[in-house]
């Protein structure tokens, strides 16, 4: 079952905590007692769990933080509380993220601002400890910021703001904010700007005990094609690390600056996913490469030794299956564990997915350049479709020109609306917008009728299908969303993608036009009678082409249909 998917992985010296794509979650204490391990987190619609050495938190999708630990409910530190609504303002009591570092919580909200709250004894929390070592409640740390970075091991913070600024504060040792070598002291008191950050998009920060390490994207320079189709390239992820060269491999002494990660391993590939633990690291690359580096005394490294490795060495990924893509894989790095685990997208709609794939390289065909140069991609087939035909007027040069005025987030809400067709994503953009797009149809009856179109473009129509000497032709978009062995086929970087299932011979006409109708629209025909005859054909077909991952799944649809006609 979908439900019972991993989503994350968090863990600390204490427990271990296991989130599903259902919302719920169960924990595993280090500790072996019988009568609580494992158990139940008592908390419904879970989006994230963040985990530090001294405390847990988890994010509910309502936007709520509950929390426990010694510095966050001193009294009773293994009861829950709602610390989201100890925000003084209450407006601004809805969390968009929760980060823990090792023995402060810290919260984003969806108005950009960040907070803080436990411990304040290295000045993690942006303020002098000799007057303010530790909060019971919330305290503001910095406005107009996007994102929030620490480590469940670290006792320093860095928080990025909107225009790509950089602010830490907290534990200096070994120089681990990146501040310069004039930089010394071990506790940075407030939130102070990191210069000479590497040029790039910050996607990510993670902080181990004495070191930092920095994922930047750099985009690749390319011209904006409108009628040519032109290769897509992804842009370039580069790792960056300062603080203590035991930990970050770059050579026998501190580095006082972000400075990049350099190694053979990394040529002609491209970084996926890293993890940070307390003093090692692990790195997936999208050529399906683990590699890692640093402390290795507890075999954290998966060497199969303690050998500590103070340069990246690639160690061995167990193969993976022929419908696993390497881009769902996920690492995590505790104090001195490592998890690798498996986490399939949600195929919760047609909409969610296409928004979640329209960028991936292999449907991505026009770039478009916003006000500050960054470049993003949309696919040319959906655009199609959804601009207005207007033959004495070209809706993407329209759009192109709508974004070049714009910034990179209000780029990603537009086409996110034109993609979703949903005006309430922000009502002020749609405004300027809404007379190029075809607002007039719902994105699921916007794909029927691209995809049920007999007279459309048989180019756009690129995997067949052979039944009963008679080929059908599907778009590999929607089949990828639909099964997770097609997804394995069209996706993988590991698997051979050469047409291997084509034959639906087995099902009956009439179960191949449910089967059919299905992958376009998620949705059954009124008029069509179901019988068990039916229902048994399709339940081999669902399991054998592993349909059986979207909500609702056809199989619940048919019975659901047969019921109700009986």
């Amino acid at each position: 079952m979908n439900d019972c998917l991993f989503l994350q992985i968090s863990s600390s010296l204490f427990s271990t905590i296991f989130l599903f794509k259902n919302g719920k979650a169960i924990e595993y204490l280090n500790e072996n007692d019988s009568n609580e391990n494992p158990s139940k987190i008592k908390i419904e619609n879970i989006q994230k769990i963040s985990i530090g050495h001294d405390n847990i938190a988890i994010l509910t999708i309502e936007g709520n933080v509950f929390a426990k630990g010694k510095n966050i409910n001193p009294k009773n530190p293994k009861q829950f509380i709602n610390i989201s609504s100890l925000i003084e303002d209450k407006n601004d009591r809805i969390i968009q993220d929760v980060v823990s570092g090792a023995c402060s919580i810290y919260l984003l909200t969806s108005n950009q601002n960040a907070y803080g709250i436990g411990s304040n004894q290295d000045c993690q929390l942006g303020s002098d400890y000799i007057t303010f070592p530790k909060t019971k409640k919330p305290i503001l740390m910095m406005k107009n910021v996007s994102k929030i970075f620490s480590g469940n091991t670290s006792k320093h913070v860095f928080l990025l703001n909107s225009n790509q600024e950089l602010f830490g504060c907290g534990y200096n040792f070994h120089s681990k904010l990146g501040l310069g070598e004039s930089r010394k002291e071990v506790k940075i008191r407030k939130l102070t700007k990191i210069q000479n950050i590497p040029k790039g998009k910050i996607i990510d920060i993670q902080c181990g005990f004495t070191f930092s390490i920095m994922l930047i994207e750099i985009e690749i320079e390319i011209e904006i094609e409108i009628e040519i189709e032109i290769e897509n390239q992804n842009p370039k992820r580069k790792l960056y690390s300062c603080g203590n060269y035991q930990s970050n491999g770059l050579g026998k002494n501190d580095t006082y600056e972000f400075t990049e990660i350099k190694s053979s391993l990394f040529e002609n590939d491209n970084i996926l996913d890293f993890s940070v633990g307390n003093r090692h690291t692990l790195i997936l690359t999208i050529k399906g490469k683990l590699i890692g580096f640093g402390n290795n005394s507890s075999g954290q490294l998966g060497t199969g030794d303690t050998k500590n490795q103070l340069i990246p060495i690639q160690i061995e990924l167990p193969k993976l299956r022929f419908n696993e893509d390497i881009s769902n894989y996920h690492i995590y790095c505790e104090n001195e564990k490592s998890f690798i685990y498996y986490s399939p997208p949600s195929f919760s709609n047609l909409e969610e997915d296409l928004i979640k794939l329209f960028r991936r390289k292999e449907f991505c065909d026009i770039s478009f350049k916003t006000k500050n140069g960054e470049i993003i991609k949309a696919h040319k087939l959906i655009l199609k479709y959804r601009l207005n035909q207007n033959q004495n007027q070209n809706q993407i040069e329209k759009l192109q020109e709508i974004i070049s005025k714009k910034s990179i987030k209000e780029s990603n809400q537009i086409f996110e609306m034109i993609y979703s067709n949903n005006s309430k994503i922000n009502s002020k953009l749609y405004f300027e917008i809404k007379e190029i797009i075809n607002s007039n149809e719902k994105i699921e009856e916007t794909m029927k009728r691209i995809y049920l179109n007999e007279n459309e473009n048989e180019n756009e129509k690129d995997f067949i299908i052979e039944r009963k000497e008679k080929k059908y032709k599907f778009p590999k978009l929607i089949l990828i969303m639909r099964s997770e062995l097609y997804r394995g086929m069209f996706l993988s970087v590991t698997e051979d993608k050469s047409n291997k299932v084509r034959d639906y011979s087995e099902l009956s006409n009439k179960s191949f036009q449910i089967f059919e109708y299905w992958i376009y629209s998620n949705q059954i025909k009124d008029e069509i009678q179901i019988t068990q005859e039916i229902i048994d054909e399709i339940e081999i077909g669902i399991d054998y082409f592993q349909l059986n991952q979207t909500n609702p799944n056809l199989f619940d649809l048919l019975i659901n249909k047969f019921n109700n006609q009986n």
